[in-house]
């Protein structure tokens, strides 16, 4: 059985082909303004890569905040719910998945089976996700891409005491202007990111093995201070990313 699986989030869309349990091939791009035409192209874009047809693939199965766009899919589930498949795809130990994607972060407690158990979530702001991250660059002048490398230079971790994208913003500038060095005020940025997670955590009864999940989880920096906050090792899958998608795939195997 050939199975799609679509995460439409706020900043990229992704996709994950799943034959009989072996992804057979991914593909990540840009959301854009339109999560429906991004949905489409996705989809024509990795069947075609594989030289299949739409008749080839048995359900599609679409997750993300864009889900209910894609109309040609099966079915629509939510991303607590893909990602917590694909974490366990990727390693059935799993317990707890931290996932922070382009505008929300969650918490996720996985059973024994790979079920959700319980969840936390922070999806009322951009508080401490990737559209957080990327305000924060804009604001240094760096790229985004930096940030693990640099807060590894940091001697002194400044002091960011709001998450608000605003108010963060804000307290960056006049660190900047007070002459604190980029490396500290990032080293800072993650560590309230850490600060923030492990409150969403102390939620619920998460356990390790953990993982992360997400866009932000090619962050080193943030993993780094995730883990010195809650005191656990991270697992980071080089798909992290496609998580979602993957999950939503191999979801479709029982549509």
């Amino acid at each position: 059985m050939m199975t799609v699986g679509i995460d439409i989030g706020s900043v990229t869309a992704k996709a994950a082909v799943v034959q009989d349990g072996e992804i057979l091939a991914l593909k990540m791009i840009r959301t854009g303004y339109n999560a429906k035409n991004a949905g489409d192209q996705l989809f024509e874009g990795i069947i075609s890569g594989l030289g299949l047809n739409p008749s080839d693939i048995q359900a599609v199965v679409a997750t993300g905040y864009g889900r209910k766009s894609i109309t040609f899919a099966n079915q629509a589930v939510t991303e607590i719910t893909c990602h917590a498949a694909g974490a366990r795809y990727m390693n059935a130990e799993v317990r707890s998945v931290i996932d922070i994607g382009g505008q929300d972060s969650k918490v996720i407690l996985l059973d024994e089976t790979g079920r959700v158990r319980d969840f936390a979530m922070n999806d009322k702001c951009a508080a401490g996700t990737g559209r957080f991250l990327e305000v924060m660059a804009r604001a240094l002048e760096v790229d985004i891409s930096e940030f693990g490398n640099l807060s590894q230079a940091a001697n002194q971790p400044a002091s960011i005491s709001s998450l608000c994208t605003v108010f963060a913003e804000s307290e960056v500038i006049s660190l900047i202007s007070k002459g604190e060095s980029r490396e500290n005020i990032i080293a800072g940025i993650h560590d309230a990111i850490a600060a923030r997670i492990s409150s969403m955590a102390g939620r619920i009864r998460w356990t390790a093995p953990v993982m992360m999940t997400g866009g932000v989880a090619r962050n080193g920096g943030v993993v780094r201070s995730i883990e010195q906050k809650i005191g656990y090792p991270l697992l980071v899958s080089s798909n992290a990313q496609l998580t979602g998608a993957i999950g939503a795939a191999l979801i479709a195997a029982n549509v």
